[in-house]
């Protein structure tokens, strides 16, 4: 036993490359990290079928997590080079935790549901009521700004914290009477409650606030091989154009990556909001996208996640994103 402790402790004191080895094959390796969902994995999906990686000489390997959160986590701690995270976790690389490398899309699946049996038919009514929210999401996020938009606060609801799949339970069973959930989960809840009522939904709030997913990098790998990063935003960007031009086309992809059947996967384009990287690029230069960030800070720093809110060029590379572009 003492000698299996003595390996282990020497295999942490091996420093880790800044991203991966070159392999045999002369391509160097990137481990990357992604949620098993349209948006976590369409842009993934789309590089593997079209063979970007081999193209740019990298080879990847691929990890999938549940949430956002976790792959910071993984960065930090040097297990993964590179990761993707929804509009909920962008406080983590806003405190430091990361640096943004590209936007992948906007959210546009957050809704506020009421239960028919609530009585709620709008925000106003929403004071009082037990309401389920993924504490930290982008479901969390938007119950935020419909509290503030019929002038209420936390104070004036029951938040009731629960993880995505319970809030779907509770919600279907009444035990709630209201949620800040997404789509598919939504479909699901549907499925047993198919008269809810739908208060609030991310596009009552564009193009004022807007909800990225994005694509990170652990700080070391951008301080010490910027030259791989520039690879992968190239990969991700290449992709990324093909998702946009073939939305149909990439939900069935990204069911065939994840292996899980085309009809778990259909429509999810429609709760998305996708871009090419020359709009990215544009978007990128006025300001927008920093304005995207800014919005989600804001939020934060209401939330208490963030003791102020940064400037968005300290964490999102909008530079690098721009560069990999023109070559």
């Amino acid at each position: 036993m003492r000698t299996l402790r003595l390996l282990v402790a020497s295999l942490l004191l091996v420093p880790l490359a800044a991203c991966g080895a070159e392999d045999d094959a002369g391509g160097k390796t990137v481990t990357f990290g992604y949620t098993a969902d349209f948006a976590g994995a369409a842009t993934l999906a789309a590089a593997d079928k079209l063979g970007l990686w081999k193209k740019a000489g990298l080879k990847p390997e691929l990890k999938v997590f549940t949430n956002g959160p976790l792959q910071i986590q993984a960065l930090g701690a040097g297990s993964l080079d590179f990761g993707y995270i929804g509009p909920g976790a962008t406080w983590l690389p806003a405190s430091g935790k990361a640096k943004i490398i590209a936007v992948n899309m906007l959210g546009q699946a957050d809704r506020i549901i009421a239960a028919p049996k609530s009585g709620i038919t709008d925000l106003a009514g929403l004071r009082g009521k037990k309401i389920a929210v993924p504490e930290g999401t982008s479901g969390d996020m938007l119950l935020q700004l419909a509290l503030k938009k019929a002038g209420l606060t936390a104070k004036d609801v029951q938040r009731v914290p629960m993880d995505p799949s319970t809030v779907v339970t509770a919600f279907a069973s009444g035990q709630v009477d209201a949620a800040a959930i997404w789509y598919p989960l939504i479909d699901t809840i549907k499925k047993r409650t198919p008269d809810l009522v739908e208060l609030s939904k991310n596009a009552d709030f564009f193009p004022a606030m807007s909800f990225p997913s994005s694509f990170v990098a652990r700080n070391e790998a951008v301080k010490d091989d910027p030259a791989t990063v520039s690879k992968v935003i190239k990969v991700l960007q290449q992709a990324g154009d093909w998702v946009n031009g073939h939305t149909a086309e990439a939900e069935t992809t990204a069911a065939a990556f994840l292996k899980v059947p085309p009809a778990q996967l259909k429509g999810s384009s429609a709760v998305t909001k996708t871009f090419t990287s020359a709009e990215l690029i544009e978007l990128s230069g006025d300001g927008t996208v920093n304005g995207w960030f800014k919005g989600l800070s804001d939020i934060f720093v209401a939330m208490g996640k963030l003791p102020s809110s940064p400037d968005p060029a300290t964490y999102y590379l909008s530079n690098l994103y721009t560069n990999a572009g023109s070559k």
